[in-house]
């Protein structure tokens, strides 16, 4: 390969949107050496709900289906891997959203676990507690999102660990609830 190796690049490397590229001396060309994962932290009953939806989109931009599975349906020659920057893909071939669900009461978090891609998700990325926030910043900060920090830390660290080069976190959330501004100011302090 004629391209300069990702290492040694030093000749006018520019970032075009989440992906690095760097030019080659021979061809003039850009060549795509990295793509880089972002994590999505859904906070809340707003954070929740538009996390469903946006995944529900990110699956049909890049030809997923509702249980995780990538039809091979790609042209010959066509390397596209601009999916894994969201999902991680396990050995079987399935593809799983690089998201957390965390919400303080079960409800909207059984909307996700129940709807039509609750096969895509893996269990332990979909974390509620007993009892919610009761549209309380104080209760999400100090009372009741204290119990739950230290399970999502270690969620969004395990994440994390699955990345080869973590780019940074999508967190969505509302201001006005208990939940997505409480508890959101909460893990954003850790």
């Amino acid at each position: 390969d004629s391209f300069i190796p990702f290492i040694s690049c030093r000749e006018r490397p520019f970032i075009f949107g989440i992906q690095l590229y760097c030019y080659s001396p021979t061809l003039g060309l850009p060549k795509l050496f990295i793509m880089r994962e972002c994590i999505s932290i859904h906070l809340g009953q707003a954070g929740v709900q538009i996390g469903n939806q946006c995944w529900e989109l990110y699956c049909l931009e890049h030809g997923i289906t509702p249980d995780g599975m990538m039809p091979s349906d790609t042209s010959p020659g066509v390397e596209d891997d601009s999916h894994n920057t969201f999902f991680s893909e396990t050995s079987s071939g399935k593809h799983v959203p690089r998201a957390l669900f965390v919400d303080l009461e079960p409800s909207v978090n059984d909307e996700v676990r129940s709807g039509k891609y609750k096969s895509l998700y893996h269990p332990s990325q979909i974390i509620d507690g007993k009892e919610d926030a009761s549209n309380n910043y104080a209760r999400g900060h100090y009372t009741v999102g204290k119990e739950m920090i230290d399970h999502v830390m270690d969620r969004v660290r395990k994440l994390a660990d699955g990345c080869t080069g973590l780019q940074g976190f999508l967190v969505f959330h509302a201001t006005g609830g208990g939940t997505g501004s409480g508890f959101g100011s909460l893990l954003l302090e850790r």
